[in-house]
C-alpha cells in the first residue's frame, strides 16, 4: 500500500513541478525551498511505516510549510491526503480527523492572513468536502481490511478445528482398537499363542494405519506436499473395512443401508464415514456392549446415519468425540441427536443435507 501512495505522490510532485514551470499554476515560482518541501512531503509518508503521527505531523507541517510561502496550487496536497487514509487503514481514525480539522483551520488561516484570500472562499468550501470525503472512503478501506482479517482469522480457525477432529477420531479409534488387541495379546500368549499372534497382528495394522493416516495429517499442517496416499481416502462406501476391524477387537456390527446409495459430496462422504467411527469407537471403550448397528439411510437430500447399541447409555455423552461429532454436523448445516434410548444403551443420529446430489 505505501509503495503505490508514494508513487502517487511523486507523480503530484512531478505535475506541480510541471504545471508551474509551464506556468499553468499560478503562484510563486518553486525554488530550491519549494522543491524541499514537495519532496519532504513525498518522503515523510514513508513515516507512517514505523509511527503514524510522526508521518502525519511531518506532511501537515511541510504542506502548510508549502502554502504559506506562496507557491503554486496544484495537486501537492495528495501527500497530506494519504497520509489521513494511511492513519485511518492502520487503525488511528481519531488521529486523523483531528489532523485534518487542525489543518483546514490552519490552511484557512494562512489563506486569509498571508495569502489574502477571503474566509467565505468556494474553495475552502470544497477542500472541507474533500477531507471530510477522503477520511469516509480511509473508514470503508479500514473496514473491508478488518473484515477481510476477520474471514481469515476465521478460516484459519476452522481449519485448525477440523484438523483437531481429523486427528482425534484418527488415533481414538486406532489406539482403542491397539489397547483391545494388545490385552488379549498379553492374556493369551501363554495359552493360545496362535490367537495372541492374530491380536499382534491386529495391532501392528492398527498402528501402521494411524501412522499413515496422521502423517497425511500433519503433512497438511505444515503445509508440505506428502506422497500421495495407496489407499482409498475414508468413505461410508468402506464401513465393511470398519466393521471389520472392530470385529477383530471383539464388538459386532450390523450394517443396514436404506434408500438407493449414491455418491456423496466429499464433506459429508468423510463426516458420515468418521461419525460412525468416532460413535463405534464410543460403544468400544465405554458402553460395555458387544454389539452395535449401523444404519445409513439415503434421502433425496439428506444422509441419515444412525448408531446404536445396548450399552450402558449415558456415560459418554460429554465425551471430546462427542463435541467433534456435533461440531461436523454443525458445519455441514446438518442436525444430531446423542443421547441415551428408552429402551436402553445410547444412540448417535445424525441428519447431513447432501443438497439433492445425485
Amino acid at each position: 500500500m505505501f509503495v503505490a501512495l508514494i508513487q502517487m505522490v511523486g507523480v503530484t510532485f512531478a505535475a506541480t513541478v510541471a504545471g508551474s514551470h509551464g506556468g499553468f499554476i499560478a503562484g510563486r515560482s518553486l525554488d530550491w525551498l519549494g522543491y524541499v518541501l514537495l519532496a519532504g512531503s513525498a518522503a515523510a509518508m514513508w513515516l507512517a511505516r514505523v509511527h503514524v503521527y510522526a508521518a502525519l505531523g511531518a506532511v501537515t507541517a511541510l504542506t502548510l510549510g508549502y502554502v504559506a510561502l506562496g507557491y503554486p496550487w496544484g495537486p501537492f496536497f495528495l501527500a497530506f491526503l494519504f497520509s489521513l487514509v494511511a492513519a485511518v487503514v492502520l487503525g488511528h481514525r481519531a488521529a486523523a480527523w483531528v489532523t485534518a480539522g487542525l489543518a483546514y483551520a490552519l490552511f484557512v488561516l494562512v489563506g486569509w492572513r498571508l495569502r489574502d484570500e477571503t474566509l467565505l472562499s468556494w474553495h475552502w468550501v470544497v477542500v472541507a468536502a474533500v477531507l471530510v470525503g477522503v477520511l469516509l472512503i480511509a473508514q470503508v478501506m479500514r473496514s473491508n481490511r478488518d473484515r477481510m482479517l476477520e474471514m481469515r482469522r476465521r478460516r484459519v480457525g476452522d481449519e485448525r478445528l477440523r484438523m483437531a477432529r481429523e486427528v482425534h477420531d484418527v488415533v481414538a479409534h486406532h489406539i482403542s482398537l491397539i489397547n483391545v488387541q494388545a490385552g488379549v495379546a498379553l492374556h493369551l500368549l501363554d495359552d493360545d499363542p496362535e490367537q495372541a499372534r492374530t491380536a499382534l497382528a491386529a495391532i501392528k495394522t492398527a498402528s501402521r494405519d494411524t501412522l499413515r493416516e496422521l502423517r497425511a495429517t500433519l503433512g497438511v499442517l505444515r503445509g508440505v506436499d506428502e506422497q500421495a496416499p495407496r489407499s482409498p481416502a475414508p468413505s461410508i462406501d468402506r464401513l465393511d473395512e470398519l466393521v471389520e476391524r472392530f470385529a477383530g477387537a471383539g464388538l459386532r456390527v450390523d450394517v443396514r443401508t436404506t434408500g438407493t446409495p449414491r455418491e456423496l459430496p466429499t464433506p459429508v462422504d468423510l463426516a458420515a464415514y468418521r461419525i460412525v467411527q468416532e460413535s463405534l469407537t464410543n460403544v468400544h471403550r465405554h458402553a460395555g456392549a458387544d454389539s452395535a448397528q449401523v444404519t445409513v439411510g439415503y434421502d433425496v437430500d439428506e444422509l441419515v446415519v444412525d448408531i446404536t447399541d445396548r450399552g450402558r447409555g449415558g456415560d459418554t455423552a460429554d465425551g471430546n468425540g462427542l463435541s467433534g461429532i456435533r461440531e461436523r454436523v454443525a458445519s455441514l448445516g446438518g442436525t444430531v441427536a446423542i443421547g441415551p434410548r428408552p429402551e436402553g444403551g445410547f444412540t448417535v443420529c445424525a441428519v447431513l443435507p447432501t443438497g439433492g446430489t445425485t
